[in-house]
């Protein structure tokens, strides 16, 4: 038999790394994160568990790169749904789509969430790898359509919007209406209410508040 191909190589490491990432959503979210050992997530994806230490230098390291790409994914989907937004008003669509995506996540999956949000603040930090860029290629994209003169100072602000707003729904003891959030981010960027995906169907909440 002849030796694979790098090219088939690399296609095996990627398909390797794309079933430990899945595995890890899956087995948070149903576990936890402390439930859920380095073992579990290889078993589950049905790989040898010392790919789980090649590829990743620990489990929050795995868990970010998991919730990432889960993130890229669900946003990709948004952004492509039919019909594709076109014409002057089509960066509002896509921004629109945007937050519904990533809000919507809180209510998807609030466990994981709360858990991925909590890791970025702990002493490792936020984690670049190649999930984390192709979500922020994508948001990127993103201010860019929605008609940016600065997307190296738009894309950060954004980010860090979405971020605030996702901790604020997931507060333990505390948390944020995500209708009301909404409500302010697309007053922030004057997208109207009907524009993504309104939640429940509801109209905007009365008052608002300061992010």
């Amino acid at each position: 038999m002849s030796p694979r191909s790098a090219s088939v190589n690399e296609e095996l490491r990627r398909r390797s790394r794309e079933r430990l990432l899945q595995a890890t959503v899956e087995l948070v979210a149903e576990r936890g994160y402390e439930a859920t050992t380095l073992g579990d997530i290889a078993d589950r994806a049905g790989t040898a568990r010392g790919l789980v230490s090649y590829y990743f230098p620990g489990k929050r390291q795995l868990l970010q790169s998991a919730v990432h790409r889960l993130m890229h994914l669900t946003l990709q989907e948004a952004l492509e749904r039919e019909p594709r937004p076109a014409g002057a008003l089509g960066g509002c669509e896509l921004l629109a789509r945007a937050i519904d995506s990533i809000l919507g996540l809180t209510q998807d999956h609030p466990l994981l969430m709360r858990t991925h949000m909590a890791g970025i603040l702990t002493a490792e930090g936020f984690v670049q790898c190649p999930e984390q860029q192709r979500l922020a290629e994508l948001l990127r994209h993103t201010v860019t359509r929605y008609g940016s003169q600065d997307v190296d100072t738009d894309y950060p602000l954004l980010r860090a919007l979405l971020m605030g707003a996702v901790v604020a729904v997931l507060l333990p003891g505390a948390p944020m209406p995500r209708a009301r959030l909404r409500a302010e981010l697309f007053q922030r960027y004057g997208l109207d209410w009907d524009l993504g995906v309104p939640p429940d169907g509801c109209g905007p909440p009365g008052g608002t508040i300061q992010l």
